[in-house]
């Protein structure tokens, strides 16, 4: 699938899955709640074999081979990774979810004063990106494979789900209160900024991710400007497509 059409595809799922009515969002508290807490995203068992199967990573890749490691290491047979219907897309997505939510505690900002004025929205919202970027350290060298993974067609939409989650979350955590039509363009723009810095990170041999910190800045910078959002999710499309078809031909198919 050309690129230009991907992208397009990846924008209407975003829009379907992430982007709520303005007027919908008015009659309704936030998608975050300090008064209602949310769900575990993980059954018990499967929390247990991921959180295990995690830290094979480094090594193994995003991998069944993984996935097996850790359920030996959580007191599982093998077989146990049978209730894992997505195989290691959801070991991908563990650690997207696992490190979405866990921005709330290792990023804090002051309640008031100068220094958080100082900071403003615009501010928060780079120092919560580059929050989550910089958790993909231990596993960026694994990074492609994720990507190759999350652009299998199967997998299309419950990513980009998750990146609209999380580009949700980096608003509300850097307090954003907006609900007019800005909450569609902040969210849709932010998406694509952090994929396309994420992708750009994958390929970052800068000391400490310098280089990674002056993209973001530059996407940031440049968020005004006509076509910057569709530019990117076509540079996110077209890397992910190519990913996953260099994925396929390490296996030996001939793709």
């Amino acid at each position: 699938m050309p690129p230009v059409r991907l992208s397009n595809q990846l924008l209407g799922t975003l829009r379907a899955t992430s982007l709520r009515p303005a007027a919908a969002w008015r009659q309704r508290c936030n998608y975050h709640s300090h008064e209602h807490t949310q769900p575990p995203p993980f059954l018990p068992a499967e929390s247990a074999i991921l959180s295990a199967a995690i830290a094979h990573v480094p090594h193994y890749g995003f991998t069944v081979d993984a996935l097996k490691l850790g359920a030996r290491d959580a007191g599982y047979l093998d077989v146990s990774t049978n209730i894992l219907p997505r195989g290691v897309f959801d070991l991908v997505n563990y650690h997207l979810v696992t490190q979405r939510l866990a921005l709330k505690d290792t990023v804090q900002f002051p309640s008031g004063g100068e220094q958080g004025k100082r900071l403003g929205l615009g501010g928060k919202v780079r120092t919560l990106a580059l929050a989550r970027l910089r958790a993909n350290e231990p596993v960026i060298h694994r990074l492609q494979e994720a990507l190759a993974i999350m652009a299998q067609p199967s997998y299309v939409s419950p990513s980009l789900a998750e990146l609209a989650r999380l580009a949700d979350e980096i608003w509300y955590l850097a307090g954003d209160k907006s609900v007019d039509s800005s909450w569609y363009t902040k969210r849709a723009a932010l998406s694509a900024i952090y994929s396309a810095t994420e992708v750009f990170m994958t390929q970052d041999t800068s000391k400490d991710f310098a280089d990674t910190e002056q993209f973001l800045d530059a996407r940031l910078e440049d968020n005004m400007k006509v076509g910057g959002f569709l530019g990117a999710l076509s540079e996110w499309a077209d890397y992910t497509a190519h990913s996953a078809v260099n994925v396929l031909r390490s296996k030996g198919l001939r793709v």
